[in-house]
């Protein structure tokens, strides 16, 4: 490792610690010509499937993607930070060990549905609103309200709850 004040080739690693669930290692470094010290990272490169996209156009994952719509999705709720990188990092984890070479769009979608469904409704009916893109409210109410009976609720509650089954009326 070069030092990044006079280029010398010459660092001595001082101190090594694993980070980030031991998927990293921060190193201190000390140059042996200048004495500067610095910090160095080593992480572990995952490699990730390419997303293919609705209209067939292919990208590289991008994490910032997913974090921004959990963080549109999940504005005012009582959620932090660290949760929402903890959504990205199980499915960032799910891809890399699926094997896969591609994935759809659509199915990463469904996983951050799920694990929002998991942490928080509000944040679950917001980020669907924008992965089944409606075209009209009329369209909204009726696809969301039968999607989250459908997906979220369990319909073996309904048969033995009344009380549930009258506040789902209310919905409609």
């Amino acid at each position: 490792m070069h030092c990044p004040k006079c280029q010398a080739s010459d660092t001595k690693v001082i101190d090594s610690r694993h980070f980030d669930l031991g998927s990293a290692v921060r190193r201190r470094r000390r140059c042996e010509v200048c004495q500067y010290r610095f910090t160095t990272y080593e992480q572990i490169e995952m490699e990730l499937p390419t997303i293919v996209k609705n209209d067939g156009r292919r990208e590289i994952f991008e994490r910032e993607k997913i974090m921004n719509g959990l963080l549109k999705s999940c504005q005012k709720r009582p959620i932090s930070v660290a949760e929402l990188n903890n959504i990205v990092d199980r499915i960032e984890l799910l891809l890399a060990q699926s094997g896969q070479k591609e994935i759809k769009s659509e199915d990463i979608g469904k996983m951050v549905m799920e694990e929002l469904k998991k942490l928080d409704p509000v944040a679950y009916v917001r980020f669907a609103s924008f992965y089944w893109n409606f075209d009209d409210v009329e369209s909204f109410v009726s696809g969301l309200t039968h999607n989250y009976i459908k997906k979220v609720l369990n319909p073996e509650d309904f048969a033995s709850n009344p009380e549930k089954q009258n506040n789902t009326e209310s919905l409609n």
